[in-house]
């Protein structure tokens, strides 16, 4: 071979070699096989950069993806926590609809000026936020024929982990209130109990709970002694930042006024059983005794529930 057709061939070698940079694998046959033969070369299927590129892709489109992940569970949180908020308030509204029929009609008027039962209801729909025209309808209501008697009574029952339960009932239908009751107990592994084996150990109170505010203690005792309250409790609410004032069932009304008074108009009163011995279960305990709890506000029935849980 002359000098020419070697520089001829090295020269389409050399060209080959360039142009295949989009091939994973060069295979460049020489015009001479005899002086060449048959050159392989294998290139990295990408460069540190391009492989540097994938990885930032890919850790983004993973980011987003957790990123969406997660505003649907807050989301999901958030319709969840409305649907239970809006629930409760429709529970509260029906509550105080049945009270307030079920105290015109034992107090025989529907003027609260002379039906003090009636008055203080009244008192703890408004300061529950129960509607005003949700009250006044109630007792349009409680004068026409057609409504039934209301009538309160208690159930007490056993959770698990010692821990106990009083289910406080106000409807017109006692037979409807047991069977509903017994079976949601009963079907979560909870036990009914025989009436005053529960109930003993708590004690009656009137209960005034005061959100977002401490009450400072020795300003409450001045005010209740000058409205001729003579013994209460005051302890932490269950929300952090938050205060509950325990009295006499007499003394309820009286402490609600002298706590708005002190300026704390979002305060609510209510009648509560309150637990003499308070007991700590497990989480998995308290969990399902929770659960008992739950389905038990979902009857319309149920009023409310009281537990001696501690956690």
């Amino acid at each position: 071979m002359n000098q020419t057709a070697v520089v001829t061939t090295f020269l389409f070698l050399v060209v080959g070699l360039l142009t295949s940079q989009n091939s994973d694998s060069v295979v460049v046959e020489a015009f001479s096989p005899t002086l060449f033969g048959t050159i392989t070369r294998s290139r990295p299927t990408a460069s540190p950069v391009t492989s540097r590129q994938n990885n930032d892709a890919s850790t983004s489109t993973k980011s987003l993806s957790s990123f969406a992940l997660l505003m649907g569970r807050a989301a999901a949180v958030r319709a969840a926590t409305k649907a239970k908020t809006d629930m409760k308030k429709a529970k509260t509204n029906a509550a105080f609809g049945k009270k307030l029929i079920m105290a015109v009609k034992q107090g025989g008027s529907p003027d609260p000026a002379a039906n003090r039962g009636l008055a203080d209801v009244i008192k703890a729909a408004k300061a529950a936020n129960v509607p005003v025209d949700n009250i006044n309808r109630a007792i349009k209501k409680a004068s026409e024929a057609s409504v039934g008697d209301f009538s309160e009574s208690t159930f007490e029952a056993y959770g698990l982990g010692g821990a106990s339960m009083i289910i406080n009932v106000l409807t017109d239908n006692n037979n409807r209130a047991s069977a509903d009751v017994k079976s949601t107990v009963n079907r979560r592994n909870g036990k009914i109990a025989e009436q005053g084996s529960v109930l003993f150990m708590y004690d009656r109170k009137g209960k005034i709970e005061v959100p977002n505010a401490v009450l400072d203690e020795e300003a409450l005792l001045e005010a209740a002694i000058e409205a001729n309250i003579e013994d209460f409790v005051l302890q932490e609410g269950d929300e952090e930042g938050s205060s509950i004032v325990l009295v006499e069932p007499s003394d309820c009304a009286a402490m609600y006024d002298v706590v708005v008074g002190m300026g704390h108009e979002g305060a609510k009163m209510s009648l509560a059983w309150i637990s003499k011995a308070p007991v700590e279960c497990t989480e998995e305990d308290f969990d399902k005794n929770m659960e008992i709890i739950d389905s038990l506000l979902e009857l319309d029935d149920v009023d409310s529930v009281e537990h001696n849980m501690s956690n």
